[in-house]
């Protein structure tokens, strides 16, 4: 999963970690409620790399070039790493990877199923925006996990390189028909209330996750804190699609 655009600071990284956020796991998991939040984030997390997986895989064979193809492949066994990592780190804290994930697949497919790409182009712009967007997130909740967890966490966030490439195969594509240009903004406005209705639904669904990101088990997440949180990821969404040239 990509985070290109991931050089601004986290909240907890500004303000100085506390709480939850500055203990290991084995401190932090003492308490069921966030050792039960955080086992939903990691099968949320691992579910999304493995789809991402498979749409990388499936994207590939709408690459209009050879090139093209190897480096979707390339990018696509790079999300299954960030798969197993996250895997490994389930079975390792004595939890079922595939119970995990379960919660999440249904959603996550619903997505995909209502996002597919028509051609190369709107695959490229999903990848950049969809992923970003989930990415975005996944950070911000990350700032407020254990120093064991979020480490994982921001490690399988690393760029696959996806964000680059997309950009600048959907610039070439627009400065050579600039009537592009407004089929793939409003795809990727599509994307951006999708994704965001979907999270919204995933959290809701979920009493300990909705918990850690509304107060509860999480160090500092108010009410307040979620909406400034959504008008970060917003905000970093209105960029991006700057970079893809697209009005957001």
């Amino acid at each position: 999963m990509e985070t290109p655009d991931h050089a601004t600071e986290t909240p907890a990284e500004a303000t100085g970690a506390t709480g939850i956020a500055a203990q290991d796991w084995a401190t932090a998991a003492a308490d069921p409620q966030y050792r039960a939040a955080v086992v939903d984030l990691l099968g949320a997390l691992a579910y999304g790399e493995l789809a991402a997986f498979e749409r990388l895989a499936e994207d590939a064979k709408l690459a209009p070039t050879l090139g093209d193809k190897a480096e979707l492949a390339k990018m696509a066994a790079a999300e299954f790493h960030h798969f197993e990592q996250l895997n490994q780190r389930l079975t390792a804290v004595d939890e079922d990877p595939t119970a995990a994930m379960e919660p999440f697949a249904k959603a996550l497919d619903d997505f995909h199923r209502q996002t597919a790409p028509s051609d190369w182009l709107e695959g490229l712009v999903k990848a950049y925006v969809g992923d970003s967007i989930a990415s975005d997130f996944y950070r911000e909740v990350a700032a407020r996990l254990d120093t064991d967890t979020r480490s994982l966490v921001l490690s399988v966030l690393d760029d696959t390189g996806h964000g680059n490439f997309a950009v600048e195969k959907v610039r070439a594509a627009i400065e050579a028909d600039p009537r592009l240009g407004g089929r793939l903004a409003l795809w990727a406005r599509r994307l951006m209330g999708e994704a965001l209705s979907q999270a919204q639904r995933v959290v809701a669904d979920r009493d300990a996750l909705s918990t850690m990101l509304v107060g509860g088990v999480a160090d500092g997440f108010d009410l307040a804190e979620v909406g400034r949180m959504f008008s970060r990821i917003t905000e970093a969404h209105t960029k991006r699609m700057a970079a893809l040239g697209l009005a957001a």
